[in-house]
């Protein structure tokens, strides 16, 4: 099949994260826009997005965009498009998506009227009148922004950040994408420390351990297109043999730790099955009393708020602790995400750099502390 748009939605603040993702899969991106990224590839390219990338939600094949304002124009427009490049007679097509900022406001007609101009365009082409929708199913994305109109098919089902590993989560559980990005993000060198004392379910060293040892996050999962007449089982077969072959065994040094014993059970049972266990052994600890004789490590981490903590006071409380705890490692850098807009104040010192990113609904920032740089070997 020749190449087409394929979209990769992400939470915002996370679209430089992607972007860079994809260019090293040998991809150049086409447009960037608040929580997606678009490029041109193939079926091939549909098979190692899906397998590699860390920070997008969702693999879409773009089947068309056009403006439409009234219910007419939307199902014309979307008639128009030659659906049977992709949908079979028997295939399953449930259509989904969201209307915002436009005329066409009512996101159940918007999905009714697609549906109908699909089964339309498809009773055209193949002559028959009923769907029976038995065979594979083609999930039908749908986005009406500012009365653009963006058709899409998904590629991977289950979002991307479900890896597998995490089985079982704590309250309040950190987006796997998120703690890929703040890895990504950080100066972390593997021959140094990476310390988590926030470490939950163990989301943010799992991730660590996975990125460095170049462990691609959908090795291990499945997706809605492997199911796609258009795939054959021999790309997916073969993109996967090609990402085991890729792991490393690099040697790190990784701490995890939570005060909550639960959630060091549930971290080193989710380490277990990422197959990082080697090197991700969390343990019973209190932040507020960590402490290193090695130099040079970095500390990424998600201290609880919101469900996590039950009021604001204790929130500022935490972050008046860890930053005085923090500052006895000047040689270490640290990576925090954070909700509370006046956390550096409650931290106690003012972050090198800040980056706004969004866990869901909640606005947060990725608070960053550069500590000293060790010296380079000769």
């Amino acid at each position: 099949m020749d190449k087409f748009e394929i979209i990769i939605p992400c939470l915002f603040g996370m679209e430089a994260f992607v972007t860079r993702e994809l260019k090293r899969l040998g991809y150049e991106t086409s447009r960037v826009e608040d929580g997606k990224v678009t490029f041109v590839g193939d079926l091939d390219a549909v098979c190692l997005a899906n397998i590699w990338l860390r920070c997008g939600e969702r693999v879409l094949i773009k089947i068309g965009e056009f403006t439409a304002v009234t219910f007419e124009e939307l199902f014309e427009k979307t008639k128009a498009l030659d659906w049977s490049l992709w949908l079979s007679k028997n295939a399953a097509f449930p259509v989904k998506g969201f209307c915002l900022k436009s005329t066409l406001a009512s996101m159940r007609d918007c999905q009714a009227i697609i549906k109908k101009a699909i089964a339309s365009s498809l009773s055209e082409k193949y002559g028959i009148e009923w769907f029976e929708e038995n065979g594979a199913v083609y999930q039908i994305q749908f986005s009406v922004l500012k009365d653009r109109v963006t058709l899409m098919i998904d590629t991977s089902g289950d979002g991307l950040h479900k890896r597998g590993y995490r089985r079982i989560a704590n309250a309040a559980p950190l987006k796997e994408t998120i703690a890929a990005a703040m890895v990504m993000m950080s100066y972390w060198k593997f021959e140094y420390p990476l310390c988590d004392p926030f470490c939950g379910s163990g989301t943010i060293p799992i991730e660590a351990a996975m990125f460095k040892r170049n462990i691609a996050p959908g090795l291990n999962r499945h997706f809605a297109a492997e199911n796609f007449e258009q795939f054959t089982k021999n790309q997916w077969q073969s993109a996967r043999e090609a990402a085991e072959a890729q792991k490393r065994n690099t040697p790190l040094t990784i701490f995890a730790s939570d005060i909550d014993p639960q959630s060091v059970e549930t971290a080193a049972e989710n380490a277990r099955i990422a197959g990082v266990e080697d090197v991700v052994s969390p343990v019973v600890g209190d932040a507020c009393d960590f402490s290193s004789d090695i130099a040079f490590g970095s500390i990424i981490c998600n201290p609880p708020y919101g469900e996590r903590l039950s009021d604001a006071k204790s929130c500022e409380e935490l972050y008046s602790k860890i930053g005085k705890v923090f500052a006895r490692l000047p040689d270490w850098s640290y990576y925090i995400l954070a909700s509370d807009e006046q956390f550096e104040r409650h931290f106690g010192r003012k972050a090198d750099k800040r980056r706004k990113i969004y866990n869901g609904m909640i606005k947060c920032n990725i608070y960053q502390y550069f500590g000293k740089r060790p010296t380079k070997k000769n």
